[in-house]
């Protein structure tokens, strides 16, 4: 199926006209080692001149991961949980950072991850925490900015610009998986269609465009559809009126 782009210019066309900015950031998560498949990802990055916000897991994160993001400063790592284990039970959606454990034990869990890549990145390291599944409970997020977050990711347009005081809420809204079907490439068309959705929500004040507008991805499960799909979406929007978001270094 060849994608049918027209719908997403039109639409950039009419930030164009109107003098709007799309704020645009990029994330990627899971990451754990250098692979061929983050090498890909780096050169993409590079080559879009959008940097890529890479949620590392840090219980299982290799020393080898800093050596080849240091190098490589479009690539930012963040804090992906602790060990992207699942603690609900079978009948619950999957989730790490929800209370199906005392408070004190998820706290301490995103405590040690932030301590572990802080460990490993040292002060590259940004400090934004992203819960495995984007779930998470609320009295998780009220205990994250004593540990020293200051930005918190999940997913969909955020209802508030903070998600809890000394803490920013910075979510993703498009990503190309079918999580629930073929793993493949959702249907380019939906993806597009999504896409100038969320735009013209933005355009019309429906959500809030100062919210950077983010990208998801997973390169360790990409196949070529997606890869192909990633790199189009993205060349279209760094070509309109956008300005790339990266978080903030403390």
């Amino acid at each position: 199926m060849t994608p049918d782009w027209s719908p997403l210019d039109r639409e950039l066309a009419i930030w164009g006209d109107e003098g709007l900015t799309l704020p645009l950031w990029w994330r990627d998560d899971d990451a754990t080692a250098p692979t061929s498949k983050l090498t890909r990802l780096s050169e993409l990055s590079e080559r879009l001149g959008l940097p890529v916000h890479l949620a590392v897991v840090p219980k299982p994160a290799e020393a080898a991961l800093a050596d080849y993001i240091t190098s490589r400063p479009h690539l930012i790592a963040v804090v992906h949980g602790w060990a992207h284990k699942n603690h609900a039970p079978k009948e619950e959606k999957k989730a790490e950072f929800r209370l199906h454990r005392p408070l004190d034990q998820v706290l301490a869990d995103a405590e040690a991850g932030l301590a572990r890549l802080r460990g490993l990145f040292g002060t590259a390291l940004r400090p934004m925490f992203v819960p495995p599944w984007n779930r998470i409970a609320p009295e998780t997020v009220s205990g994250l900015p004593t540990l020293g977050f200051r930005v918190l990711s999940t997913a969909t347009p955020r209802k508030t610009a903070l998600a809890a005081p000394d803490m920013e809420q910075v979510n993703t809204h498009l990503d190309p998986i079918d999580w629930r079907g073929t793993r493949g490439l959702v249907d380019p068309n939906v993806l597009i269609g999504q896409m100038v959705t969320l735009l013209q929500d933005r355009r019309a004040g429906r959500t809030d465009n100062d919210e950077p507008l983010g990208l998801l991805t997973h390169h360790l499960v990409h196949d070529q559809d997606i890869w192909t799909f990633t790199e189009a979406l993205a060349t279209r929007l760094m070509a309109g009126p956008v300005r790339v978001w990266t978080a903030p270094a403390n």
